[in-house]
């Protein structure tokens, strides 16, 4: 077997000491590729902006991303798809709970660096008792699940599929506005395709709770940024944390950066100590399973996008 690898250095020595059988090619993330070289899979950088030269010398392409929607076009017609889904949900859950608690507990504003106004006293407030509302339940909305539990909230979700949960204690809706009513914190966790682009839209802000607080880890374009804006501007929404907005990096001087009710990062919500190491595990127990013609696991719907 010839795997196409992009990551290089510590992870191509990886793959050959736990599989030497492998013939392991480092390709480059850019610029043009041999085009006499061939593979039978391909381990890919999603942002890796030579991917339409690679896709289809191989069968088997795995994505280091658990999102596919910055994958070309072409990556969709390899026989064989597959992601590194679920290998954030630990600390992007995390990464939801502190920004969930951030806002109740009015941090870091609470904090102080002189003599206050008042001591001893504050209006703030608490997760027991709150709803989170998740929009997509998977591994990550799971592991938000789970988390929340520990807090004494209540959960309910919804998802495009009639699945049951794995967390029994969350409540499935059939319609989005029910999450969109009820929910304190809204979590949107949902894949990005073309049939999710700004599915929170004017319409959707509006059936929303007074005073929710949103935050988004999952893609910039789930959410119409205009109309969130507006959502900000009158108070609907309470306080966005936003880790993925629409486009990434958003350029300078941007109203997000400025705006006093939103909290933004850098789409790192994923990042710990074990995240590169759990994705690159991810793609390892993948490749044995390809050598053992067993089913592979983080297989992309080519027709639904995730």
């Amino acid at each position: 077997m010839r795997l196409l690898n992009q990551a290089h250095g510590g992870g191509t020595e990886r793959i050959r000491r736990e599989f030497p059988e492998v013939d392991v090619v480092e390709v480059p993330i850019e610029g043009d590729v041999d085009p006499d070289l061939t593979g039978d899979a391909l381990l890919c950088l999603t942002l890796a902006s030579n991917l339409d030269q690679l896709v289809h010398r191989v069968k088997w392409v795995h994505s280091f991303s658990t999102g596919v929607d910055s994958l070309p076009e072409a990556a969709f017609t390899a026989e064989v798809l597959t992601c590194s889904r679920g290998a954030g949900a630990i600390p992007i859950s995390e990464f939801v709970l502190a920004a969930m608690l951030a806002f109740e507990k009015n941090i870091p504003d609470v904090w102080i660096h002189e003599v206050p106004e008042h001591w001893n006293f504050a209006d703030l407030g608490g997760l027991w008792g709150r709803t989170v509302g998740l929009i997509g339940l998977g591994g990550i909305g799971e592991a938000v699940a789970r988390r929340s539990l520990a807090f004494g909230m209540d959960i309910t979700a919804y998802r495009r599929r009639p699945l049951p949960s794995a967390v029994p204690e969350v409540r499935i809706v059939s319609s989005l506005d029910e999450v969109l009513s009820t929910a304190d914190h809204l979590v949107v966790a949902a894949p990005y395709t073309q049939r999710t682009h700004h599915l929170l839209d004017a319409a959707a802000f509006a059936q929303m709770k007074e005073g929710v607080h949103l935050v988004n880890i999952a893609r910039g374009g789930l959410i119409d940024q205009d109309a969130l804006r507006t959502a900000l501007d009158d108070g609907r929404v309470a306080m966005a944390t936003l880790d993925t907005v629409d486009p990434e990096p958003l350029p300078e001087g941007h109203w997000m950066y400025t705006h006093p009710r939103v909290r933004l990062s850098p789409h790192v919500s994923w990042s710990s100590p074990e995240g590169g190491r759990k994705i690159f595990e991810l793609f390892l127990e993948n490749l044995g399973r390809y050598l053992r013609d067993e089913p592979l696991e983080g297989v992309v719907d080519k027709d639904e996008r995730y």
